[in-house]
């Protein structure tokens, strides 16, 4: 199964983190559904409510940040306001500085998964704007070793 049919088949279970956000009215463009830029504004607000309730990220007094290098997103189906989302959080790797995320936004009370985006970011010294030789802080990193997909062991 391709990458993208694998991800159009996510579902709620495959996330340990989901957040909810009500849609609003301003979010819906002028096809009646939410516009894309909309998607990565909420992907940013899940992420960030993750680091800040789970990581200890405070972002106006930290020594680092995530600093986003890639962001993509694939949409299987539309959503509007006024409908109720769930945001659903993963860490799919973890380097020395850096996190690849992946987030999914369902649709309350639908089974099927409306998009699936991924974010990395590399946290970054608020001094010089660039990676800690020595890597991300340690509560970051074990804030997201809870929510790391840890890949299937083979049995041989």
């Amino acid at each position: 199964m391709s990458g993208y049919a694998q991800l159009k088949e996510r579902r709620r279970e495959d996330y340990t983190y989901i957040l909810d956000y009500r849609t609003r009215w301003s979010d819906n463009d002028m096809y009646d559904h939410m516009n894309n830029s909309i998607y990565n504004f909420l992907y940013d607000s899940v992420i960030n409510t993750y680091l800040m309730e789970n990581c200890g990220l405070d972002p106006p007094n930290g020594s680092q940040y995530g600093m986003v290098v890639h962001s993509h997103n694939d949409y299987f189906s539309s959503i509007s306001f006024p409908a109720c989302t769930e945001l659903a959080l993963r860490v799919n790797k973890i380097g020395n500085s850096s996190v690849t995320y992946e987030i999914a936004l369902f649709e309350k009370g639908i089974e099927r998964v409306k998009s699936v985006g991924e974010f990395i970011q590399v946290f970054v010294d608020r001094k010089t704007g660039r990676p800690n030789a020595a890597g991300m802080q340690t509560s970051l990193r074990e804030g997201l070793e809870r929510i790391l997909v840890k890949a299937p062991t083979s049995k041989l």
